[in-house]
């Protein structure tokens, strides 16, 4: 592939993590001392996630999982613990503050972190473009003075206040030892990017004509200790002013250059009041994963790719550079997902699994072990039925679990874990009829079990009976300790990590789901179990509970599921699919077909996509006020915030009209717009060119065309062309790849020694710690396909710094996309 004429360096960002708990907060003020509380995730100040309220502790249990791709840039990663308010806002208990660049530091691990205090003068996101000059004026008497101009052109990515956009003014003051000159811009209305473009101009020395009404106090002021500070400030009309961030900047910068143009990010206020007694606000326990992949054009990963890809006709397969990466990673799981994703793309996976698979199987002993532990092939497993079998999983669980979740019978049945009153026959029938459904449901859905599934189960199925031929179950548990013990029993237990539902429950649920789920376990390996094998449950309880199920039935069941779904033919249905909903949450819409401003024409409404259609409604459940189907869908592209003054905008342009959508925030908006851009990109007559604004009061406000019908003004964002439900971006993949290879290089190298030495030597000569992780078959091809790796990998890190030594060079420090942390003020 030829060189790209102008070769873009992207760069990635996303987040991954859980928030565990907290604990020792403080008690709440008033009689009351214990609230529910919940915790958030924010960007700066946006608020991207929220966990469900835990009602009434001081040392609340959250659980929840979080992910999301990071859309624009960031100074914090914070977390804020919340007490619930009755009839009034929202308390903050503490927060979490990380600054972006110490993210490393924290990443992949679980922390314990003490909460500071919620400071409104610390709460600060955006940017402000500023240009200072220093100008040399002759007064009428002909002597000399100095003069300073500051134009203050624009801010970026101010914060909401109470949900909407800021109504911003900066105050520029000129700051020194014996003075503090302020002047003031005019308030720019419902905007977090306001385009102010107004100079001020302070006298900096004095002239020959001084004179005691002079501003000056002092004889002489050294100009090299004046600064000029901007402050940020949101205009409360009739209550306070909200201070927004500030920034400081030494005159010393015109030291050699007479004029100095750049963007600075805004900083807390550092009013001297910070606590010393943090720690007594309690803490929170964090696990989180952040990602920042540089990723290359495409045509440099091919060499890296192409290696890769071999890997399932590597013979043997843990001599390929797949299984190598995995080997050297073992204890890093997410080394897995990325070769899991590229070979899936390029229908590589089920060759690859096969081939890890049969390699476990050699060294497995006994029949009833089979796939039980940790291994290569159970990860990779787990991995392509979570990213396969997404959909199935939705159409087979979602239905019965929202059923559960909404009805929360209580389920208990250990006599030990009893509540008072609770009546453990009645408890019994509830969990027996809530295992009843999801069974049912697991049994009868062979026919939506994805045929890439199919065939690995297929695989498996063969494999293991050749290898046990004399078992006559084990073509049954090979299957079974995947679909029902890896994919559906940690479903039915954790439904939010699987997005079945956007909450983790509640302990009353969650200790249900977790009955469900050992029930549905154990009946999943009853068809490859003998009845005496009943006698072995650890809980008597259980053992009774099991009673209450049709043994035989059962038994005939998970066989005749096992076999549909581990034969060799598609098991897709085969009639109209199913409707399937995709993303719903809650937005605010404009009125569609308003042609003039106004704040009433935004209503909240509650926006749902399927795989057949976009709609929105009042509420959730109720009937949609306007249905858009897919296919009618012409481009989906983010909206400037200059066409209503509101910020995470976008657009949705269909055959109709134009719709118009304000999401919560920045993460919301981008996941709307990447799937709505993902499900209709394969349609007819999908648009070239967009407006970027909108047709209000007679013409387009971003290009003044008067014409509503009016071709837009630029190109629609380019879409990658890729499959719907496996939506991977390769070249992000590779890079991962490639970055998990240099980060390991140490243990590479570890197993290239190894490799060496055996071929030599014709055995290991060296420790056996030093190569006893791994897994070396073949040391010749082995060590061939190591050295292969180490070209390849060689190759991308010059590429690599080659970029970075050319986005160093033309990304300059203060422009607007590497703006100058400038500095927090010492002064009041």
């Amino acid at each position: 592939m030829a060189e790209e004429d102008d070769p873009v360096l992207r760069t990635l960002q996303s987040l991954r993590g859980k928030i565990c708990e907290a604990k020792n907060l403080l008690p709440y003020p008033g009689p009351n001392k214990m609230r529910g509380c919940f915790c958030t995730v924010s960007l700066d100040q946006e608020e991207v996630f929220r966990t469900k309220v835990f009602e009434k502790s001081l040392s609340p249990f959250y659980g929840e999982d979080f992910y999301f791709e990071i859309p624009r840039t960031f100074q914090y990663l914070s977390f804020y613990v919340y007490a619930k308010g009755f009839m009034q806002r929202d308390l903050p208990v503490g927060k979490v503050a990380i600054r972006k660049e110490d993210l490393s530091k924290y990443s992949g691990k679980e922390h314990w972190f003490s909460l500071q205090s919620v400071d409104p003068n610390s709460e600060v996101q955006g940017k402000v473009h500023i240009e200072m000059k220093l100008n040399e004026l002759i007064t009428d008497n002909g002597s000399v003075c100095q003069q300073l101009l500051v134009r203050i052109i624009e801010c970026q990515g101010l914060p909401l206040i109470n949900g909407q956009s800021c109504d911003p003014y900066a105050t520029v003051s000129l700051v020194g030892p014996s003075r503090s000159d302020q002047k003031k811009t005019k308030v720019k209305k419902k905007t977090s990017s306001p385009q102010f473009d107004e100079t001020f101009y302070f006298e900096v020395t004095r002239s020959s004509s001084y004179t005691k009404k002079s501003q000056f106090q002092v004889e002489e002021e050294d100009i090299e200790k004046l600064e000029i500070k901007v402050d940020l400030w949101n205009n409360g009309n009739l209550a306070q002013d909200v201070f927004l961030g500030e920034t400081k900047v030494s005159v010393k910068v015109l030291r050699n250059d007479s004029s100095h143009q750049a963007w600075y990010l805004l900083q807390p206020k550092d009013n001297g009041n910070k606590t010393s007694k943090t720690d007594d606000l309690g803490s929170l326990r964090v696990n989180l994963t952040y990602t920042e992949d540089h990723v290359l054009p495409s045509n440099y990963y091919i060499s890296l790719r192409d290696l890769l890809l071999k890997s399932p006709d590597v013979k043997p397969i843990s001599a390929s550079a797949a299984h190598i990466l995995c080997d050297i990673c073992r204890e890093r799981y997410e080394a897995v997902l990325p070769v899991v994703r590229l070979l899936l793309h390029y229908n590589k996976l089920v060759p690859f699994v096969t081939a890890v698979a049969e390699l476990e199987l050699e060294q497995t002993q006994e029949a009833n072990t089979i796939f039980r532990g940790n291994s290569l092939a159970t990860r990779c497993l787990d991995d392509m039925m979570k990213i396969v079998g997404k959909r199935y999983l939705t159409v087979t669980l979602k239905p019965v679990l929202d059923e559960i979740c909404e009805s929360n019978k209580p389920c208990e049945i250990d006599p030990i874990k009893l509540k008072e009153g609770d009546n453990v026959e009645v408890n019994k029938e509830n969990l027996h009829q809530y295992v009843q459904k999801v069974f049912n449901s697991i049994v009868h859905s062979s026919m939506s079990c994805p045929t890439l599934m199919c065939d690995v189960f297929n695989a498996l199925r063969q494999m293991a009976t050749k290898r046990f031929p004399d078992d006559p179950h084990v073509k049954y548990s090979a299957v079974s300790s995947f679909v029902f013990l890896r994919f559906y029993a940690v479903a039915v237990l954790s439904p939010h990590s699987f997005h079945l539902r956007s909450h983790h429950p509640d302990a009353q649920m969650s200790r249900t789901l977790t009955l469900i789920s050992k029930t549905i376990q154990t009946l999943g390996s009853w068809g490859s179990l003998s009845k005496n094998k009943l006698s072995s449950f650890k809980e008597t309880y259980m053992y009774d509970f099991f009673k209450s199920f049709q043994e035989e039935k059962c038994i005939e069941e998970v066989k005749r599921f096992l076999d549909e779904i581990s034969s060799t033919g598609s098991k897709e249905s085969s009639g109209v699919e199913e409707s399937l909903i995709l993303k719903e949450g809650e937005v605010h819409k404009r009125a569609q077909g308003r042609k003039r401003l106004g704040k009433k024409n935004f209503k909240k409404r509650w926006l749902r996509l399927t795989t057949r259609e976009l709609s929105y409604h009042k509420q959730p459940g109720k009937e949609a006020l306007c249905i858009i189907p897919i296919r009618n869908i012409l481009a989906v592209e983010k909206l400037d915030e200059s066409a209503f003054n509101r910020n995470n905008m976008f657009q949705v342009i269909y055959t109709e009209k134009l719709l118009y959508v304000q999401a919560n925030n920045c993460v919301e908006a981008s996941e709307w717009v990447e799937i709505l851009s993902r499900v209709s990109r394969c349609n007819q007559d999908r648009l070239s060119s967009y407006h970027t604004s909108a047709y209000l009061c007679g013409n387009w406000l971003c290009c003044k065309a008067t014409s509503e019908t009016q071709a837009g003004c630029k190109p629609c964002t380019a879409t990658m062309p890729a499959n719907i439900q496996l939506d991977i971006d390769c070249d992000r993949e590779t890079e991962r790849i490639y970055s998990l290879f240099t980060s390991n290089s140490l243990k590479l190298l570890k197993l290239e020694e190894a490799c060496a030495s055996m071929a030599v030597y014709q055995g290991p000569q060296k420790e056996q710690d030093d190569y006893s992780h791994f897994t070396i078959e073949d040391s010749r091809e082995t060590f061939n396909t190591i050295k292969h790796i180490r070209e390849v990998t060689e190759k991308l890190l010059e590429h690599h710094e080659t970029f970075q030594k050319k986005r160093s060079t033309s990304t300059k420090y203060g422009s607007e996309d590497n703006p100058i942390v400038g500095k927090a003020s010492q002064h009041q």
